[in-house]
């Protein structure tokens, strides 16, 4: 996904192993925002940081399944609770760069989970998911450094998402293109990154970035 070449194998998310040493967009503050350095001025590319993670970032509450916490910018939003199949979400904070959202999140990483169980997000319709997302805001408030509390956000509205993803077949297994190269079949829905057959066969979109894949009808 950065430089382009053809590879056997991927590392992360669609990288090379030199991009993954090598390229800002398979930085380590990609997954940890608390070791951003663009605030400082440094970076695997100091224009790519400046474009990226020296600008306004919002840490947020989601419900997909559960309440979960993360960061993104703010430009991001609400697009990155769609991308992880969120069906509510509220942001907590805003802040100036990704480093201060990182600081943030580190501290509620250790109340609320920081990653989506795929099963219980596509199969999550949001029932009193509200009820918990404002009990996790208030925790939330409560728990956060006092250094930080500036950048809160206490009475920001939750947010409430849907998707093209109605009845859900009986059982959903998982399925990824390097053990089933072929699909075939009736593309029953979408949630998130994922992409639901009729049969229940699910495939992860974001799990395959960098494949080439031919789409016919």
């Amino acid at each position: 996904m950065s430089c382009g070449k053809r590879v056997k194998k991927f590392y992360g998310q669609g990288t090379c192993f030199p991009c993954l040493k090598s390229a800002p967009e398979a930085s380590p503050c990609i997954i940890r925002p608390e070791l951003c350095e663009a605030h400082l001025g440094l970076g695997r590319d100091v224009e790519w940081e400046k474009d990226h993670h020296l600008q306004e970032h919002i840490v947020y509450l989601s419900f997909t399944g559960g309440v979960k916490v993360g960061v993104t910018r703010s430009t991001q939003v609400p697009v990155r609770w769609i991308d992880q199949g969120a069906v509510l979400a509220v942001p907590i904070a805003r802040v100036p760069y990704r480093q201060l959202a990182g600081a943030i999140e580190v501290y509620l990483k250790r109340l609320f989970a920081d990653r989506t169980q795929w099963k219980a997000m596509i199969t999550a319709n949001g029932a009193g998911g509200e009820q918990l997302l404002e009990e996790a805001r208030n925790t939330a408030m409560a728990q956060t450094a006092e250094a930080l509390r500036e950048y809160l956000l206490p009475k920001e509205p939750v947010v409430r998402l849907s998707y093209p993803l109605t009845d859900l077949p009986p059982k959903l297994v998982n399925v990824q293109l390097d053990k089933l190269p072929e699909l075939e079949g009736r593309l029953h829905g979408i949630k998130g990154q994922y992409l639901v057959w009729a049969d229940g066969r699910v495939l992860n979109v974001r799990n395959h970035t960098g494949y080439h894949v031919e789409v016919g009808f």
